[in-house]
């Protein structure tokens, strides 16, 4: 794990998540398929239940006895801290695909610092949806919180969850201290145990109980609330404790009942693979081939695990590449019986390539999308505008390096069997299109600074049988300031002045 202390000048997401979903797992896609009520028991006390049980009735802090008078058919779970854990790190570990920085948080929450992702994920709004989307892929029905600040991100998250809706959100600083003032006393966490004293002095929201004298309100209920207090009005965020991927993914997941039907099989591996993604995202990693093992019957009917290996031709981290590799592969199953669980595995990874750095995007991959690209070029900015190069065969680097328009055909006189100009003589790519006279300071050339020949002379003499003769001899230069130059002299013989002309002609990237 990592520490960091937070600037302040963040963007932070508050996750919330039902304690009824973390306990029992039914997922939010089969809320509709129970018909009984679900009771979270705590010291055998209720403590999170399902809306069936409280439109019977059900509430929290209700014994186990008041509630069964209540409800004859009502299945009962006790809290399970090991089950939360899991939940929330198989959460955690998806969400890693939208930033690097998540952390867990109380009241089954995690905490997202997105300030460095607003951009990349298209917006705030956007982000939002992909957040949401992804926890509910894991079959759990989120509410989120979106403010500067941590605290105040989990407060808008767990208020959003308290009055029904699926978020809150402000970013305003100037609106940030009106909102949390509305905000119900209750929750703090530190006022769980002054809830009677608070309710008797009439306050109920966050902005009552700032209202209060601070001296009387420490001796009563304690150093603890005020930390708190202060921590939700603060424009800074507490230190947090970042989530680090472990190196190898292996992610489990038990079905709640017997299945061997496949569209129920693909929506729970369906929630392994956003763990993966979020797993590869974190790693910067690409995954070669997937492992899902099926696993059935265990004890004296056990059945051997079905292995289903998915071999990919390129290596992806991308969802809309693996998920219907994933739904064709699992249609095509044939089981050999129920399946009571799936894990998932990538066996073999490769590094991620670096995003290219290229004038056109990586979306232009086969002949015909280049060509589409170029007759849109064309169209907008005139066929000569748009050029190739069409090398020819001639000494001169003037008729050597030609550019043609893209629409017009080839007509490259240069040979691979014969190349004009040896490897080991060194070019620019880059020509001025008219050379460029050259100063002379005590006999060498000079441009903002001494130029220092660095290579043996080219010589070109060539042209002689057109009104265009070369007599040039040419060399690399480099400057005080490192840049390497391609200049040349012309021969003294071939010029009525005996005193050497330089001459800039290229220049080396």
């Amino acid at each position: 794990m990592k520490l960091r202390a937070d600037t302040g000048e963040s963007t932070w997401i508050a996750v919330h998540l039902p304690l009824i979903e973390l306990e029992a797992f039914i997922p939010c896609w089969q809320h509709g398929l129970r018909s009984s009520a679900i009771v979270v028991l705590k010291q055998n006390r209720v403590i999170a239940m399902s809306h069936t049980a409280m439109v019977a009735g059900v509430r929290v802090g209700m014994r186990r006895g008041g509630v069964q008078m209540l409800l004859s058919d009502v299945d009962f779970f006790t809290q399970d801290n090991t089950r939360e854990t899991a939940a929330l790190s198989a959460i955690a570990l998806a969400l890693l695909r939208y930033t690097p920085q998540v952390s867990f948080a109380e009241e089954a929450s995690i905490l997202l610092d997105i300030g460095a992702s607003i951009r990349l994920f298209g917006g705030l709004p956007s982000l939002r949806r992909l957040v949401r989307s992804t926890v509910k892929s894991l079959g759990y029905s989120p509410t989120i919180g979106c403010a500067p600040t941590a605290k105040t991100a989990w407060l808008f998250a767990r208020n959003a969850a308290r009055i029904g809706r699926l978020g809150q959100s402000c970013l305003r600083t100037t609106h940030i201290s009106a909102a949390t003032d509305r905000l119900s006393v209750d929750l703090l966490i530190a006022a769980a145990s002054s809830h009677d004293l608070l309710q008797g002095l009439a306050c109920h929201s966050l902005a009552d109980l700032k209202a209060l004298p601070r001296a009387g309100l420490q001796r009563r209920c304690g150093k603890s609330l005020l930390a708190e207090l202060d921590l939700a009005y603060s424009s800074r965020s507490t230190p947090q404790i970042w989530i680090v991927a472990a190196p190898e993914f292996c992610a489990r997941i038990e079905l709640p009942d017997r299945s061997d039907s496949t569209e129920t099989l693909f929506t729970y591996s369906r929630s392994l693979l956003s763990q993966l993604l979020g797993w590869l995202h974190a790693h910067q990693f690409a995954v070669k081939q997937l492992r899902l093992e099926l696993q059935h019957e265990r004890g004296r009917q056990a059945v051997a695990p079905s292995v289903l290996d998915i071999d990919l031709a390129v290596a992806s981290w991308q969802e809309s590449n693996l998920l219907p590799l994933l739904k064709e592969k699992i249609s095509l199953l044939r089981l050999p019986g129920p399946v009571i669980s799936l894990v998932l595995k990538a066996p073999e990874t490769v590094t991620r390539a670096l995003a290219s750095d290229s004038l056109f995007p990586e979306t232009v991959t086969n002949p015909a999308d280049h060509q589409h690209l170029l007759g849109l070029l064309v169209a907008r900015l005139g066929a000569a505008q748009v050029l190739r190069p069409c090398s020819q065969e001639d000494h001169r680097p003037e008729f050597a390096n030609q550019w043609i328009s893209v629409m017009e055909p080839s007509v490259s006189t240069h040979s691979k069997e014969s190349s004009v100009t040896p490897l080991t003589i060194l070019r620019p790519r880059w020509l001025l299109a008219q050379a460029i006279v050259l100063e002379v300071r005590r006999h060498k050339p000079y441009l903002d600074s001494e130029l220092t020949l660095i290579s043996p002379a080219e010589r070109i003499e060539a042209g002689w049988w057109t009104d265009q003769t070369q007599v040039r001899d040419y060399f690399v230069a480099v400057s005080a300031d490192h840049i390497r130059y391609w200049i040349y002299r012309e021969r003294s013989s071939h010029r009525n002045n005996a005193a050497p002309a330089w001459f800039l002609h290229g220049i080396f990237g």
